[in-house]
């Protein structure tokens, strides 16, 4: 949400975020945008001011969404989950923040079954706050807005009641009304190999075993799409700062070692379809991706989600080729590791689907959106080998505790930093 807004013309000057480690990757990226690492439920709108030195500036938009585990249509549903609590805590902020507009971003989930129960109650409490709602609400795919990828992102736009409501921004392509049984076969672009058929074997470097970033030439002829992602394209910054950055390294993109029959089973697989054993989805070259997902972080058992299967290669994305299915642009960067780079990825909104919602909210805001001359220097790189004890550190927060220390109250943190950092690094197969 962030770069899609600030591509749309936004600067974003705050940052709230609990967990430590996706933090530092948020300052690397975002330099200038102060992060406050804790939950809203300890802050006021008075305290961000104060720690993004702001002072009484108008907040044009606040933007965020509330974790999603207690909607999410995979796994159990229930409506009492006590994380649902921070949505009405988002719209404090807002209030206390005295904000122009707000856009709320949440899974489809929350508007089916008992669970839009909550989201009517969501919008009672805005009104009541002194803010209006654009209704219906609406869910939108990342597919039809530029993204090669199926994902369903539920939208609520938010403004004082004096001031004008954004509309919903309109597809750029049609798609037919039975879109999960069709994306992953349509010939819509940007398709999954305009994505990622310029991208070098990530297997074809020794150094990738180790690491996760290496110098390469190009020798591929990138699409269209590609061309953006690479920043080549003249209008590929959109509104946005250009950020310095050396094109000629392949970043994010740490090896998975598959055994010799997981590479069969996905060598047999036939694209667009699921591989029986491990459940990986696999790529269709001509189509959309499946959705991409998070996992689950430490409290809730540090299980890594499953990447799909490469099109192409017998073996899953990397998490440059994930970033790429979510319309990340190549400067962009995540924690090296493979399972806090893929969470981080699948708990984002896809920037082009957050960049042409943002330009909505410009425009209800009679706003006009302008090119920086500014160019920025990316953050530190240490940022984005943090563990979640040195990025603990790093921020002076306590280190997350996971399920385990709650329920035994016996477990030392420094075994479970070693289990989290073993399952970050262990090969999906």
């Amino acid at each position: 949400m962030s770069l899609g807004f600030e591509q749309a013309g936004f600067d974003i000057v705050a940052a709230v975020e609990i967990d430590p480690v996706h933090c530092a990757a948020h300052m690397f990226n975002f330099p200038h945008c102060t992060v406050i690492p804790h939950s809203v439920v300890e802050l006021s709108g008075q305290d961000i001011r104060t720690k993004a030195k702001i002072g009484t500036r108008r907040v044009d938009c606040v933007i965020g969404g509330a974790p999603c585990q207690g909607f999410s249509l995979i796994g159990q549903r229930v409506l009492d989950d006590p994380r649902n609590a921070l949505a009405r805590d988002f719209l404090r902020i807002v209030s206390e923040l005295n904000a122009e507009t707000f856009v709320f971003e949440n899974v489809k989930g929350l508007t089916l079954g008992k669970h839009r129960k909550f989201l009517e109650e969501f919008v009672s409490c805005a009104e009541a706050l002194g803010y209006k709602i654009r209704l219906p609400w609406q869910v939108l795919n990342a597919g039809r807005f530029g993204t090669p990828q199926n994902r369903q992102r539920l939208i609520l736009f938010g403004s004082k009641s004096s001031a004008k409501l954004a509309n919903y921004p309109a597809p750029w392509n049609r798609l037919p009304v039975d879109e999960d049984a069709q994306l992953a076969k349509l010939p819509l672009g940007p398709s999954v190999k305009e994505a990622l058929s310029d991208l070098p074997d990530a297997n074809s470097f020794a150094d990738l075993k180790s690491g996760d970033s290496v110098k390469f030439q190009d020798a591929a002829t990138p699409s269209r799409y590609a061309l953006e992602m690479r920043c080549q394209d003249n209008d590929a910054w959109h509104f946005g700062y250009v950020r310095n950055w050396n094109p000629s390294i392949l970043t994010s993109s740490a090896r998975t070692a598959h055994s010799e029959i997981s590479k069969r089973r996905f060598r047999e697989t036939a694209p667009g379809q699921t591989e029986p054993i491990s459940r990986f989805f696999k790529l269709a070259p001509d189509g959309l991706s499946n959705t991409l997902r998070a996992g689950t972080d430490g409290s809730r058992g540090a299980f890594t989600s499953p990447r799909p299967i490469h099109y192409k290669y017998p073996r899953c994305v990397t998490v440059r080729e994930m970033a790429r299915l979510h319309g990340y642009p190549d400067w962009f960067r995540f924690n090296k590791t493979k399972w806090h780079g893929a969470r981080q990825i699948g708990n984002s909104v896809p920037p082009p689907l957050a960049r042409a919602v943002g330009a909505r909210v410009l425009s209800a805001l009679k706003l006009t959106a302008t090119r920086p001359f500014e160019i920025v220097d990316l953050g530190d790189a240490s940022l984005l080998a943090m563990t979640v004890s040195s990025a603990s550190k790093f921020f002076d927060v306590t280190a997350p505790c996971s399920r385990r220390d709650r329920k035994s109250g016996a477990t030392k943190r420094s075994q479970i930093e070693t289990e989290r950092e073993r399952l970050a690094m262990k090969e999906d197969a």
